[in-house]
């Protein structure tokens, strides 16, 4: 599918549901640029599409929640620059296109790991959700890396655990529990971690990453 960015927001606009973009609010999303259009919709939305980099920055540009994870959908991370990974993570103003951008597009660029050590010290809230998000997508998707990748990603974590922001306390949790699933030895150092953040007992966030964590991490079957 060949389309140009008005196009393409028309269609998203002729797909609006009020209803859809309500409901969006329960769970904490950032509604004042949405359009109630579903995951779902904008999937099949991005497979007519496909890869095509240059609509996906034009449709970020237009700063409507939907056309900006339709944007994180068919961007090629291949030509994703470390430039438009800053100016993106800069422009997050909700937990979802945070998460849909890391996970469609970032975690796939050669600059990830660079970009988890930069955005996980940042002071911005969706930043530096974004730099442990990045962690947990790495954990999920990379089937292959191996345990030294995640290693170093401990230290950062248990760092951070004393932040009470609910989006940055959050993906500092998951972030922790993802690597944990991957294999045994992941989990017993991402459960050590959840120990000594739960010992921290300087933040009530520290407090509930650490034991929320161990919770998962001690039931996770491994094999």
């Amino acid at each position: 599918m060949e389309a140009d960015v008005n196009e393409v927001v028309d269609l998203l606009k002729e797909k609006a549901s009020p209803a859809n973009a309500e409901g969006m609010k329960r769970f904490g999303i950032n509604t004042s640029m949405a359009l109630g259009v579903s995951i779902p919709e904008l999937r099949k939305l991005a497979k007519l599409i496909k890869k095509d980099q240059q609509l996906s920055l034009k449709l970020w540009e237009t700063g409507i929640h939907e056309a900006q994870i339709l944007a994180s959908m068919i961007g090629d991370p291949k030509q994703v620059t470390e430039e438009q990974m800053d100016s993106w993570t800069a422009d997050f103003s909700s937990w979802d296109i945070c998460d849909q951008t890391c996970g469609n597009l970032f975690d796939k660029t050669p600059f990830v790991s660079k970009k988890i050590e930069v955005y996980t010290a940042s002071q911005q809230e969706f930043v530096k959700r974004a730099g442990f998000v990045l962690i947990a997508y790495l954990a999920v998707h990379d089937k292959k890396a191996p345990d030294q990748i995640f290693t170093p990603y401990f230290s950062i974590i248990e760092r951070e655990a004393w932040d009470n922001r609910n989006f940055v306390k959050k993906a500092v949790n998951w972030a922790l529990r993802q690597i944990g699933k991957r294999n045994a030895a992941l989990n017993s150092a991402a459960i050590e971690t959840a120990i000594r953040i739960i010992k921290q007992n300087n933040t009530p966030a520290a407090r509930w990453i650490g034991r929320d964590a161990l919770a998962e991490l001690e039931a996770v079957s491994l094999g």
